[in-house]
């Protein structure tokens, strides 16, 4: 049972959209991370995080990777601990900092992260296939709007 499931006619159609993209980005997600883990036996915040750092070649610090990724400093330790074993990521000092930590792909990690990126893109493609080329740009224009509005509401508010 979904989200939508839980809702009745009485609800306002706002909710049951609402309801509606939450569902369908749960959907998603879900077959994105069991994608992951099939075939390249790995996770979503694995995938996350060396997708920020293939953004930036010469690496990051562990403070600002976890700023991006929204999560912990620990949750960030305990990824880069994993995919340092790994040989997917390298740790350097930072100098002048002895706490402080750059991390960055490996050779071996930007060659693996290009495969999980071309099958990423691939699953999305697919998730969204279904629509036409025209409904896909009008649904990217609707949500823009809806990002816009939440963006002033969050300003107001601020």
């Amino acid at each position: 049972m979904d989200l939508e499931a839980r809702i009745h006619s009485e609800h306002p159609e706002e909710l049951r959209l609402w309801l509606r993209l939450l569902t369908c980005t749960q959907l998603i997600e879900s077959r994105v991370r069991a994608n992951l883990r099939e075939q390249f036996n790995t996770t979503l915040p694995r995938f996350d995080l060396m997708s920020q750092l293939e953004r930036e070649p010469d690496g990051m610090l562990m403070k600002e990777l976890s700023q991006r990724m929204m999560v912990t400093g620990g949750n960030v330790t305990g990824i880069t601990d994993q995919l340092v074993a790994e040989g997917l990521v390298e740790r350097n000092d930072v100098e002048g900092d002895r706490r402080a930590y750059r991390v960055c792909l490996t050779a071996r990690g930007r060659k693996a992260f290009a495969a999980m990126a071309q099958a990423h893109e691939a699953w999305i493609v697919e998730a969204f296939e279904s629509l036409t080329a025209s409904e896909q740009a009008s649904l990217a224009k609707l949500l823009g709007r809806v990002k816009t509005h939440q963006k002033q509401l969050e300003a107001l508010s601020a």
